[in-house]
């Protein structure tokens, strides 16, 4: 159960009030709470005493048990001196536009890197391999088989004793 301390707005139309509560952060804005810490009337002038209301030591308690105030109550907060004021430039931001773009960039010319070392490396390899073979004394050459002519030659004579075997 993660908590919240945050504005619940009450009053009528056009005319603003706020409790600042504590609650869960999956209940409605308007809904259910926990507790009620104090008020804010955005209505009356900033230097209005009845502005802002709180109750310091319940406040205190909830952010020791891990509530965490939303921006506008932080900045409430701040102004009551209870926080250290809230900064605006101190959140976090987005990635910066491009970021995804650079870093797939700087992946594919790594890919690409790699891939020439590897072409570098296998060219290697092979003028090795040349020059172990050229170093190699020449093996001799398989005998050849004997030519189609004398095959074809070969082969007539037994074909003629077959033909004269049939006829007799």
């Amino acid at each position: 159960m993660s908590l919240r301390i945050r504005l619940s707005r009450g009053g009528a139309k056009k005319r603003p009030f706020y409790r600042i509560v504590v609650a869960e952060i999956t209940s409605p804005r308007d809904g259910r709470f926990v507790e009620r810490l104090g008020t804010y009337n955005p209505m009356l002038p900033s230097d209005h005493e009845q502005r802002v209301t709180l109750k310091t030591e319940r406040v205190e308690h909830w952010i020791k048990m891990g509530a965490t105030p939303t921006e506008r109550v932080h900045k409430l907060l701040g102004a009551a001196g209870m926080m250290e004021p809230f900064k605006y430039n101190e959140q976090p931001k987005k990635s910066a536009p491009g970021k995804k773009r650079a870093e797939r960039e700087k992946e594919e010319a790594a890919k690409a890197a790699m891939a020439a070392e590897a072409a570098k490396k296998a060219e290697e390899e092979a003028a090795a391999e040349a020059a172990a073979a050229a170093a190699a004394p020449a093996e001799e050459a398989p005998a050849e088989e004997a030519p189609a002519e004398e095959a074809a030659a070969e082969v007539a004579p037994a074909e003629e004793t077959a033909a004269e075997d049939a006829k007799a």
